[in-house]
């Protein structure tokens, strides 16, 4: 089963109608052994700084073509503990109100997040706070360009 790290981001800049965006880069090894990136940027609106940590997940994952081992990073302690707490069933649940009323609803992220993930083997890593961790400053660079610079990512593990 292939390996993949996929590094994610989302922020929505204080104003949920204004410039914000999600970030995912994939980090894998290829059959030859060489190391690849592929990255992954958009800006997007009405929603929140949750909801955009929610996309970029699901981007990352639904990008894989084939199953894989994948370690999902995240600087978001509400999208790792939704599934290494089991947050998340109750909350679809529940229905989970809010956000409703939005563009983007917050089931049916969970829902598609919950689908993206069950071809692949995931573990979902928090990097905590914006202490000059590697994988953390990684992670918020993609965030801050997301609203700027739109990335195309094609299907990762081919090779």
């Amino acid at each position: 089963m292939a390996k993949v790290k996929i590094f994610t981001d989302g922020a929505a800049r204080g104003n949920p109608d204004g410039p914000g965006g999600y970030g995912v880069v994939m980090q894998f090894v290829d059959s030859k052994g060489e190391l690849h990136e592929k990255e992954y940027s958009a800006g997007y609106k009405k929603t929140t700084n949750n909801r955009m940590e929610l996309m970029a997940a699901i981007v990352g994952l639904e990008a894989l073509n084939r199953p894989c081992e994948v370690e999902l990073y995240s600087d978001s302690q509400y999208l790792v503990n939704a599934f290494n707490q089991h947050w998340i069933d109750s909350w679809i649940k529940k229905g989970w109100k809010r956000g409703q009323n939005e563009d983007v609803k917050n089931v049916d992220l969970w829902k598609r997040l919950l689908a993206a993930k069950k071809q692949h083997r995931v573990t979902f890593c928090w990097v905590k706070g914006h202490a000059g961790h590697p994988e953390n400053e990684r992670c918020d660079v993609l965030a801050t360009t997301a609203a700027d610079h739109h990335a195309v990512l094609d299907d990762v593990v081919g090779e």
